[in-house]
Order: structure tokens, then C-alpha cells, then sequence
């Protein structure tokens, strides 16, 4: 299936290899304990033109290894590292601006199609010194190869297990990097669409790439596909060398493997000692690197100061330069709105909803804000209004970051964009729909409860609610981004509850012990609270209406001069725009505290 081993239309880069010498892994094990050591000086050569796996039974460190030479892992940590290309070695910068990495699990946006994501990968890589044409010659080339080209107009969450694997490969492929670092390639397919995975992985070796993958227990058909195995025991090296030699190397240490048996299960059960303790023979015999077959590069490919060359169909030298992130931020743009325009539960859901509480809302406040014997009920009125606008945009944001944790990290991992130009594009993005849902919300509550038709009130009014809920949804990012979704609701949840209760009318300010008093300031909902009260009976309102309880003497109306409502709520000397500097300042500081909350939270992942 995977005949062809260069991708013809794809931008060229060179060929690297990867040595790494005495490298050491330890992690702590708890509080003034000694330290447990995973690799024990760990040394080899990884060679590009070679499919390579990195095997041994559980816990033998080939995951720590593979983290090391990605930079998943870079605490305590000891040894070198070393790439050598045709033109010299490269520096670790260098070295990871060209390396990705396929993570075990295929995080994929699901509610894009492949050719939709494929192109989206292509104009983060590519940027535009391609035009829409080349960039879909790369990306028909790259789906050709990997057998996905009927699946172009299938949404991600619809396709098969071996299909999710390929396309995860295919996404890095579009810029063609030198180096592939993979996580159990084959977990969770069958053994149909584990050969094939393989298979395809070995005809992208030969087209010049280093490719390198931790792998369990292959089937032996498999296991004598790689070009180069590095077996692991105990954080030692016991076998490195060509899948084929494996037998004649166990067979000369006095180990014979019995006919028809699998290599790879038999070496495993050496390593595991069901045939006594063999490790230290192993580990000495490992050094000697005559075991490896040696596999010509069949194409070295060439790059220059971060410029590659790209042959289109008129075979013409065009020259692609790494997009800016200015570029990036726009295209990011544009994705994070089609994904808020397809996932319902977070647009259409729930402006729905708003629509319908708003309505039940209005239905329930009828006539409060134009009653001077309603104007307790009004002052609730607004209370619940902050209440909810703060709830609803609290939980979902809480949730949001944890959904994605995965899919940032492999993409910025392997340098699609920065982590500030993915967190500007979302807030782009999110900002205006959250406010044109809140402005709703509040529209229909405003007028249905018969609050003040004028126009200045109203846009105080509506004002107010937006930075509510802003700030509400950048406690739940900065929650979201340092918690579990569990602990960041009971969190988040208790807090709003906290500032709820200062917010200055279920315990009115001039009731609170002086102590207490001061605690409200720290409560964005008594700034909210206060900026709504001072919209709707602030800025020297006339006294309103009371309504007549019968014909002859009418209702008793205390507090339909709103000055003295004001005056009961402690809030006649309040300021409103004050109010909106403060949750402003509020709003300013819950996002770049979410901002370091992730990206401090995808460097430990």
C-alpha cells in the first residue's frame, strides 16, 4: 500500500541523526527519600533512513527515553544529546523546530473534516508563500500516501481507530519534518491496521527521515520490519541493533530462541527473567554495536537557515518561509470561530437558554423596575441577574481548557504556533459571542421587567452584565487551567458563593461588623451589584409611581424616592464608572493569571 517513499510535492528538509550518550533519568519517590533512576547511562545512535523502536516490558524506561529526546522531560536529567546532519551538528533549538511528535492518543478536532484540518496544519506550517493550490497539492500528496484520501470530507469523530492514527501523522507530515518521534503507534488497532500503520511508517524512513518509536510487543511480522531496535531493561540497554540480527545475537550470548517462536515475545521473556538472569550478560553484550544493519539513506533532502525549497507543478524553486505568528493568530482566528459556530452546546445551546431564562426572569420582575412599592424586589432583581450571568459563564469556562490540554500541547509541542497566539485567538474569538448572548439575556430581562426606557441606563445595564461575565469566565479559565474539572466547580463554586454573600444585599453593608465590611471589597459582585443599582436609581432618577391599592388611599411605597433606596443599601455615594474600573482591573488580571495558569500547567503536563 505504501509504496513511495518521498513525498514529491512536500517541502524539503534535511536529514538528521540523534546520538545520545550516558544519559541518566531520576525521580523523586517522595519527601527526603532517595531518588529512583529510570535510565542508567543510556547511550546509542539513531540514524536517519531508519524505522526505529523502542522496546522493553513495562516500567524498562522507554517512555522517560523517548520524553527525553522529544523535551517532554528535561528535569533531572543527565547526559548529551547530540543531532548530526550533513552540514554539522544542529543546537536543541534547531533540533525541536524540526522534530515532532505523535502522542499515543490521537487528539483531533472533532468537529472538522480531515481536508479541513489538513489545511488548517498546512496554512499554521506553510503560511501563504504557497497559494491555496500548492498548499492542497501537499495535502493530497501527504493523504494519498497514508491512505486517507477518501476520507477527506469525513468529520474526525467519525473515523476509525487506523484512520485517527494515520491522519495524526499525516497532520505532521505537511511540512515534512526530519525527525518523527511516535508514542505506541499501533495501540488500539488491529492487526491489519497495525502492519499497515508500520508499514507506511517504514516507507517514510526511507525517504530519509529518522523515525522513532516506543512499541509493547509486536507480532514477529512487525517486529522484523524495523530497521533498528533499542531494547530496554531495567533503564539499562540490552539490545541495540537490526530487528533480524535479533536471534543470532540472543544465540551467540547462549540463548536460543525455539523454531517458530516470536523474537520479539522471546526476548522479552529474557528480559523478564522466566529463563534465569541474563541482564547483566545482556547489558554488557549491548555495547557492541556490530548488530546494526546498515540502511542507506535513499534521499538526503536540503534545507537552509530555516528555508525550504518546495518544487511545484511548473517545477519552479519557490522558497517557504516559517509563517509569522501574526499569520498563525489569524488562521487560529478563523478556526476557533468555526468551532464556536459548530458546537451548539456552547453557542446555540445556550443563547437558547438565555433566551428562555431572560423570558422567565422578566416574567417573574414584571412591572419592578418601574414601581416605587417594587423596588426591594427590583434590587433582587438585579442580584439574581449577576447571579446568573456569573454561574452560567463560570462552568463552561471551567471545563473549556480541559477539553483542549491535550490538543494545545501536542500542537504547540511541535511548533504550530505559541502558546499567547492560541490564547489571543480564543479570547478574539470568545469575547464577542459571550458578550452578544449576555447583551441578549439582559435586553429581554430588561425591558419585560420595565426597567427605565432610556438608553443610557439601559447600556449601563447591559455593561455591567458583560464584565460579570467575563470575569466569571476568566475565574473559570484560570480554574480550569489549575485544577481538575471537579476541584475547579467545587472551587469556583464555593468562591461565587463567598462573593455572593458580600455583595451587599443579602447582608447589607451598613449590618456587617466593620471587619467583615472590608472583605467586600475583594467581591467583583458587590462592584456588579452596585453598578446596576446605580444605572437603574442613580444619576438623580425621579421618584417613581405608587401604584394604588384601592381607590381611595394609596400603596405604601417606602422606597420610591431612590435616593433612599440608595440610602438603605448604603450605595449613595458609589460611583458607577469607578465600579467598571475596578471590574475592568478585575477582568484584566483574571486573564493573564489564566494565561500563566495554562501555559504553567501544559509545561508540566
Amino acid at each position: 500500500m505504501y509504496q513511495r517513499a518521498v513525498l514529491v510535492n512536500l517541502p524539503k528538509s534535511e536529514s538528521l541523526d540523534i546520538e545520545f550518550l550516558n544519559i541518566q533519568y531520576d525521580v523523586p519517590t517522595g519527601f527526603r527519600k532517595p531518588k529512583k533512576q529510570i535510565l542508567k547511562g543510556v547511550s546509542g545512535c539513531f540514524k536517519s533512513g531508519e524505522l526505529t523502536a523502542i522496546m522493553g516490558p513495562s516500567g524498562a524506561g522507554k517512555s522517560s527515553l523517548l520524553n527525553i529526546m522529544t523535551g517532554f522531560q528535561k528535569s533531572n536529567v543527565a547526559g548529551s544529546l547530540k543531532f548530526r546532519s550533513k552540514n554539522g551538528d544542529r543546537g536543541w533549538n534547531e533540533y525541536r523546530k524540526e522534530s515532532c511528535y505523535i502522542q499515543q492518543d490521537d487528539n483531533l478536532h472533532a468537529l472538522f473534516t480531515v481536508q479541513e484540518v489538513m489545511m488548517i496544519a498546512a496554512r499554521l506550517k506553510i503560511g501563504n508563500n504557497l497559494n491555496h493550490k500548492g498548499k492542497q497539492m501537499v495535502i493530497d500528496d501527504v493523504l494519498d500516501v497514508l491512505d486517507l484520501t477518501k476520507t477527506k470530507d469525513t468529520r474526525c469523530d467519525r473515523l476509525s481507530g487506523g484512520q485517527r492514527k494515520r491522519l495524526s501523522i499525516a497532520l505532521e507530515l505537511v511540512d515534512n519534518p526530519p525527525i518523527m518521534f511516535l508514542d505506541e503507534p499501533t495501540t488500539g488497532l488491529d492487526s491489519s491496521a497495525s502492519l499497515q500503520c508500520i508499514a507506511m511508517l517504514q516507507s517514510l524512513a526511507r525517504g530519509g527521515r529518522t523515525i522513532i518509536c516506543t512499541i509493547h510487543q509486536p507480532s514477529a511480522t512487525i517486529y522484523e520490519m524495523f530497521d533498528h531496535v533499542y531494547m530496554l531493561a531495567e533503564g539499562r540497554c540490552v539490545y541495540q541493533g537490526d530487528a533480524k540480527n535479533t536471534v543470532n545475537y540472543l544465540k551467540k550470548l547462549g540463548l536460543t530462541c525455539p523454531m517458530y517462536h516470536n523474537p520479539a515475545d522471546y526476548i522479552i521473556e529474557v528480559i523478564t527473567k522466566e529463563y534465569g538472569d541474563f541482564t547483566d550478560t545482556l547489558v554488557n553484550a549491548a555495547t557492541d554495536r556490530s548488530w546494526r544493519a546498515t540502511t542507506p539513506v535513499k534521499s538526503i533532502l536540503y534545507h537552509s537557515d530555516s528555508v525550504l525549497k518546495y518544487n511545484d507543478e511548473n517545477k519552479t524553486t519557490v522558497l517557504i518561509r516559517p509563517p509569522s505568528e501574526l499569520h498563525k493568530f489569524f488562521v487560529l482566528t478563523e478556526r476557533s470561530a468555526i468551532q464556536l459556530f459548530r458546537d451548539w452546546t456552547v453557542t446555540h445551546l445556550k443563547l437558547a437558554v438565555h433566551i428562555v431564562i431572560g423570558i422567565i426572569i422578566g416574567l417573574l420582575y414584571e412591572n419592578a423596575g418601574s414601581s416605587g412599592a417594587k423596588s426591594v424586589s427590583n434590587a433582587l432583581f438585579m442580584l439574581v441577574m449577576v447571579t446568573y450571568v456569573c454561574y452560567t459563564s463560570f462552568m463552561p469556562a471551567v471545563l473549556r481548557f480541559p477539553t483542549e490540554l491535550a490538543i494545545i500541547r501536542k500542537e504547540r509541542s511541535n511548533n504550530w504556533y505559541r502558546l499567547r497566539t492560541y490564547y489571543a485567538a480564543f479570547i478574539v474569538t470568545n469575547v464577542p459571542v459571550q458578550i452578544f448572548i449576555v447583551s441578549v439575556l439582559g435586553t429581554i430581562a430588561y425591558f419585560m421587567s420595565s426597567q427605565p426606557p432610556e438608553l443610557h441606563r439601559f447600556g449601563m445595564f447591559v455593561l455591567m452584565l458583560v464584565l460579570v461575565a467575563l470575569i466569571a469566565e476568566g475565574k473559570g479559565l484560570a480554574l480550569g487551567a489549575t485544577l481538575t474539572p471537579v476541584n475547579g466547580t467545587f472551587i469556583g463554586s464555593i468562591l461565587t458563593c463567598a462573593c455572593l454573600v458580600f455583595a451587599g444585599f443579602l447582608v447589607l453593608f451598613n449590618h456587617m461588623p466593620k471587619f467583615m465590611y472590608y472583605l467586600t471589597y475583594s467581591s467583583y459582585l458587590r462592584y456588579s451589584f452596585e453598578g446596576l443599582i446605580q444605572a437603574i436609581y442613580g444619576f438623580n432618577r425621579p421618584s417613581l409611581p405608587c401604584p394604588m391599592d384601592n381607590l381611595d388611599e394609596p400603596a405604601y411605597c417606602q422606597y420610591r424616592v431612590p435616593k433612599a433606596l440608595l440610602k438603605e443599601l448604603a450605595m449613595i455615594d458609589c460611583s458607577y464608572w469607578n465600579n467598571v474600573v475596578i471590574l475592568v482591573a478585575y477582568l484584566i488580571v483574571l486573564r493573564i493569571l489564566a494565561y500563566i495558569f495554562l501555559k504553567r500547567k501544559i509545561s508540566t503536563l
